[in-house]
């Protein structure tokens, strides 16, 4: 098996990241730096820095020239980071020493990476945004649809009282929809330019550092910091941590459906589902195994990607390095995750009989609280606890229904709506309707 899901030819469909997947290879990376040399070559022959017609040969270049990823590895190697090869093989490919000399003019390396970092998390965020928003849409639709369908909710795996299947739909989603409400804030804050130089003071740069950083955030598109960030690895971090709160969310709406399509209980069906090479009658919920799969794994990278904010001094190869390792494959199994729940939303079906056979069996036992609250109308509450106890004893003794213990016991109270499903879910039906019009608004 390769080191990565990801990367293997075998698994990287079940594994599906789609268009993100683009994004963390070799190639891509050094795209995005080529991108980020162009941009402060140009920003730094508008300012005088270098001169303007070397500006904008090395702006051109860096559109114009391709350099071979795999080149890069023995430099790479020799130095911890990717960069000082990059300028070697750029200046190389130029074939113009007067211009190509003034390429990565005071910068450093972190610069470089981190930027580039950025330009690629900045289509990663609207990758996933773009999936979110696709699987709103369907799970908007899918809660109005059954806002009103009744079904057992169920607590530490036990029926506890009656829902909506649009109510446990819009458990899945609102949490994305809350997601997507932080992403503009998200993005402005934390999207931002790296350009400070060998020690993080821009030094080289003199007064023109602080300009400097603007104008090749505005050229960018990324935001302006305003300071050093290279040992502050705090924009990466809440960047992974808002795609694991993704990754977790999806992660509990797999292990939902997985428990709702588990045999002796079939309150769902998939639209697509795995077979097994030995058992014909099988069909295993294989999409919401990834989004749960895929979400365990985030979070434990997202565990072991903190600890690189404990960088040392103006840089730390050791954090930097950590951050390498597990970030992408963090970004990658989020983006697994949407994905996944984008194509597998379109397809669920529940089944309102399957989930009606809850109630058939149960002898009227989930009703039990809405029992004992229309009870202590008539007695004090500690007493009409007891007594639903007591009838829920001897119905589980003699296998009768909480309903006929409860009009023999209580002739002259009026418990028939107690016993009615379509009247005991609460606001179930206005939850899932209030979440239906959130996402449609999405």
């Amino acid at each position: 098996m390769p080191g990565s899901v990801h990367d293997s030819v075998i698994y990287h469909k079940l594994f599906d990241a789609g268009e993100a997947s683009r994004l963390f290879t070799d190639s891509a990376e050094v795209r995005a730096m080529l991108i980020v040399e162009g941009a402060l070559a140009k920003a730094q022959g508008a300012l005088g820095i270098i001169p303007e017609i070397s500006a904008a040969a090395i702006h051109r270049a860096t559109l114009e020239i391709v350099i071979d990823a795999g080149g890069l590895g023995n430099a790479a190697a020799k130095n911890g980071v990717p960069v000082p090869g990059l300028v070697a093989a750029f200046r190389e490919e130029m074939k113009g020493p007067e211009h190509a000399q003034y390429l990565h003019w005071g910068a450093t390396s972190q610069d470089i990476v981190d930027t580039g970092l950025m330009l690629r998390l900045r289509q990663l965020l609207s990758l996933v945004e773009d999936g979110l928003r696709a699987t709103l849409s369907d799970l908007g639709k899918l809660a109005d649809q059954h806002a009103d369908t009744t079904m057992a909710g169920r607590t530490y795996g036990q029926y506890a009282t009656p829902v909506s299947f649009g109510s446990v739909v819009a458990g899945w989603g609102n949490p994305l929809l809350s997601l997507l409400s932080e992403l503009d804030d998200l993005r402005s804050k934390n999207l931002l330019v790296s350009l400070s130089g060998a020690a993080g003071t821009g030094g080289v740069w003199g007064e023109q550092a602080g300009p400097l950083r603007a104008a090749l955030a505005d050229g960018l598109g990324l935001a302006d910091p305003g300071r050093s960030w290279h040992a502050d690895r705090g924009p990466i971090l809440r960047i992974a941590d808002w795609l694991t709160r993704v990754a977790t969310a999806i992660g509990k709406m797999g292990e939902d459906l997985i428990a709702m399509a588990q045999s002796g209980i079939g309150e769902i069906r998939l639209g697509a589902s795995g077979g097994s090479s030995t058992m014909p009658q099988k069909q295993n919920p294989v999409q919401p195994s990834v989004m749960v799969a895929t979400a365990r794994q985030v979070i434990g990278l997202n565990a072991t990607l903190q600890g690189t904010g404990l960088a040392r001094q103006e840089r730390d190869g050791a954090a930097w390095f950590t951050e390498w390792m597990t970030l992408p494959q963090l970004c990658l199994s989020a983006a697994t995750a949407v994905q996944t729940a984008r194509s597998l939303a379109p397809g669920l079906a529940p089944d309102p009989q399957a989930m009606l056979r809850a109630f058939e069996g149960g002898q009227g036992l989930i009703h039990a609280e809405a029992l004992s609250f229309r009870l202590a109308a008539h007695m004090p509450r500690p007493e009409a606890q007891a007594e639903v106890k007591r009838l829920c004893l001897e119905v589980q003794q003699t296998g009768a229904h909480l309903a006929d213990a409860t009009r023999a016991a209580y002739p002259d109270i009026d418990t028939d709506d107690i016993f009615d499903l379509s009247r005991q879910m609460g606001d179930a039906p206005d939850q899932a309707r209030a979440f239906a019009a959130r996402a449609a608004s999405a």
